[in-house]
């Protein structure tokens, strides 16, 4: 077996008391590989000054001195928030902090060894990292991992019920991308990606956007080789509501409960459906053109070129041209055309729920809704939201392991 050594990538801002229950899983961890663990502390320069956002200069600064004086391991820090060292630029979120642990990462780490991104408040068991190892090893030809998560529910009736509906969009729109077999099926989290160095160093790490860097990384990968869509363990994101983001779990939590789900909404079958119907139809598309809501989207977003001469000149077989096909048509586009598509149907979400699981799920709807006008995100118990975002987790489970199979056999 090659050597391998796991290299950790955990940015903190304001995670004092969250970071050292992750750590102790770190330290917990019943691996076969050697571990080094990088965590980036961070915040704008600007915050120092700040009398609102003082407190959470103070609090990466307790944090500092807890990492330094943690006997349990051996942790690499990169400040990046001490006075004179915090972000000076625009672009100063979790994005950039992942990138500086990117960097610090590559420029030490021998291609074969394993990076594994990973949030300060993200738990997991002690098999998560030789499950990682393990899961590679049975993949040798895989870049990545997009790995599996689950919220794990707290005391607060309000939290839950907004972590619930979030788990709810997410994996409605994986199962959903599964289904149609699109290589764009994932979900993009910063504490639930894997990748081997040689591919992290390939696709140039992460970028350094305000938010949503994740997502950009995972497509990335994609368009380099294929990701592994199902591990043995998961990871446990913490449920809390957070502000740190312009977007992503903790807003989407916090604005929920205030009533906007506006950008994450339940999409409908439909838009997906017609997606599918040009994935069906890509042998087609090699040899002419044709018209479909999506390849009429995706002419728009492009400026009104024909985008797929240049490809069938380009790519001279049909298997070469699919591939292209789904570079361009990518994870971003596809979030774009289902965003415009939901807007035309003027459904709510309880609506398209609903028609998702008739549709989907018959077999499994009365089991939820007996009435469907009894059903809302707002007025539906944590139970009722949690026995159906179980459902929806064992049917993502599923495909996955499809999906595996299918690209790995």
């Amino acid at each position: 077996m090659v050597h391998q050594t796991l290299y950790i990538a955990i940015p903190a801002m304001d995670e004092k008391d969250y970071l050292f229950q992750t750590l102790d899983c770190i330290v917990n961890q019943q691996c076969s590989c050697p571990i080094r663990v990088f965590v980036c502390v961070n915040q704008p320069e600007a915050w120092w000054d700040d009398d609102e956002k003082i407190f959470i200069c103070e609090n990466n600064q307790k944090t500092i001195v807890w990492l330094q004086n943690y006997k349990n391991l051996s942790i690499e820090i990169i400040d990046c928030s001490s006075k004179g060292k915090g972000w000076k630029n625009k672009k100063n979120g979790v994005g950039q902090a992942r990138k500086e642990l990117t960097n610090k990462i590559l420029s030490v780490a021998s291609d074969n060894d394993i990076f594994i991104s990973m949030d300060a408040d993200t738990l997991f068991g002690k098999d998560y990292f030789q499950s990682i190892v393990e899961n590679f090893h049975t993949h040798p030809s895989a870049v990545g991992i997009a790995v599996p998560y689950y919220h794990k529910k707290n005391d607060s009736e309000v939290e839950n019920k907004a972590m619930l509906r979030y788990e709810l969009y997410l994996r409605n729109y994986n199962l959903h991308l599964l289904r149609i077999g699109s290589p764009h099926a994932y979900t993009a989290l910063g504490s639930a990606i894997c990748c081997t160095v040689k591919a992290c160093r390939a696709v140039g790490g992460f970028d350094s956007q305000t938010s949503g860097e994740d997502f950009y990384f995972l497509q990335k990968l994609v368009k380099y080789g294929n990701i592994i869509r199902y591990n043995n363990s998961k990871v446990y994101p913490a449920t809390r509501f957070s502000s740190r983001v312009p977007f992503g779990t903790g807003p989407a939590m916090y604005n929920g409960s205030q009533g906007d789900w506006d950008s994450y909404p339940i999409f409908h079958y439909s838009g997906f459906d017609s997606i599918e119907h040009v994935y069906k139809q890509i042998e087609r598309l090699f040899y002419e053109d044709f018209e479909s809501d999506f390849l009429d989207f995706l002419q728009i977003v492009f400026s009104g070129e024909n985008s797929w001469q240049p490809l069938r000149k380009n790519y001279k077989t049909l298997s070469s041209f699919t591939k292209a096909f789904h570079t361009k048509a990518d994870g971003l586009r596809i979030f774009q055309f289902l965003r415009q598509h939901q807007r035309k149907l003027q459904k709510t979400d309880e609506q398209c729920l609903l028609e998702n699981m008739q549709r989907t799920y018959p077999e499994k709807y009365i089991n939820f809704f007996l009435e469907k006008d009894l059903f809302s995100f707002q007025k539906s118990s944590v139970e009722q939201l949690d026995s159906l975002r179980n459902f929806f987790m064992e049917r993502e489970t599923i495909y996955q392991k499809l999906y595996d199979e299918t690209i790995y056999r």
